[in-house]
């Protein structure tokens, strides 16, 4: 079946004839009657009756022409959009959580603004799955927490923040400065294992040949808060995340000595990954605002 045939078939019911048909559709006369022949070969059946003055349906010529409308409306509507694939195409996304919370939103918002129709599919995981999702092409961009990883990615800086330990004002600590060792002995309310936040407080303990055991452990960092907030330990999130609690003095700082905890964040695509035009004003907006992006 050729979709042709079937605009051939609609023009002559429409206009009535085969000339007239064939000007509507600006082609020859022999051409509309090839593709009558044609339709009526392989449906075995006529589909036109000749009238003096004219042509009109048979019942089975109704019936071809009732089934082939969704098609022919399916294929001018992918006619009208084929010039715009590239704005329909949507743009998977997977992102640490640290991110997802404070800067995903205003990203994304940019990207509707320059593309309303554009479809944005996020998934928010721990940094290490992250990478992992991106690299196995169930993503087409990462945005990651720490030290670039390896790989042939290209990397956009979007900023950094600072890891602080905080605890309640009523928690146990007499001091405002202590020592990694100290801090390993006190109860500890810490990220999970994989997450950036947890990998650079470890990394940095283990320099130190320590080694942390929280008694809380979560992926979510308002619940390590609250848990801080009611006196159960002592949590290192980053500052952003505690400001509201250091406001209201529900928490307070802890000075932590020789140890200076800082997290980039960046964004990674594959290198030999094609860009589209979403994806590009995507990228070119990670870049002009890095700068405003630390945290």
């Amino acid at each position: 079946m050729v979709i042709r045939y079937l605009e051939i078939l609609e023009a002559i019911a429409e206009t009535g004839t085969f000339t007239s048909a064939a000007k509507k559709l600006f082609i020859t006369q022999s051409a509309v009657s090839h593709a009558v022949a044609e339709l009526e070969k392989q449906a075995g059946t006529a589909l036109f009756e000749r009238l003096p003055k004219g042509v009109i349906l048979t019942p089975c010529g109704i019936s071809l022409l009732e089934e082939s409308r969704s098609i022919l409306t399916a294929c001018r509507d992918l006619d009208r959009r084929i010039n715009h694939l590239e704005e329909n195409t949507p743009i998977n996304i997977v992102s640490s959580i640290t991110i997802a919370s404070f800067l995903l939103p205003e990203i994304l918002s940019g990207l509707k603004a320059a593309f309303p129709q554009i479809q944005v599919s996020v998934r928010v995981a721990s940094a290490n799955a992250a990478i992992e999702i991106l690299q196995h092409g169930n993503a087409d961009i990462a945005f990651w927490e720490g030290a670039a990883p390896k790989g042939n990615f290209h990397t956009i800086l979007l900023g950094s923040y600072k890891l602080c330990a905080a605890c309640a004002p009523g928690f146990g600590l007499s001091v405002e400065t202590i020592s990694p060792g100290q801090l390993c002995s006190y109860p500890l309310l810490l990220r999970e294992q994989g997450s950036a936040i947890r990998d650079t407080l470890d990394n940095m303990l283990t320099l130190a040949n320590l080694r942390a055991v929280p008694v809380w452990e979560s992926v979510n960092s308002l619940a390590l808060i609250k848990a801080a907030e009611a006196g159960l330990g002592i949590t290192v999130l980053p500052e952003k995340l505690l400001s509201d609690s250091l406001l209201l003095k529900k928490l307070r700082l802890i000075r932590l000595d020789k140890m200076n905890m800082e997290n980039q964040m960046l964004a990674l695509f594959h290198k030999d990954k094609y860009i589209t035009k979403p994806f590009q004003v995507l990228i070119e907006q990670l870049k002009n605002k890095n700068e405003l992006w630390s945290l």
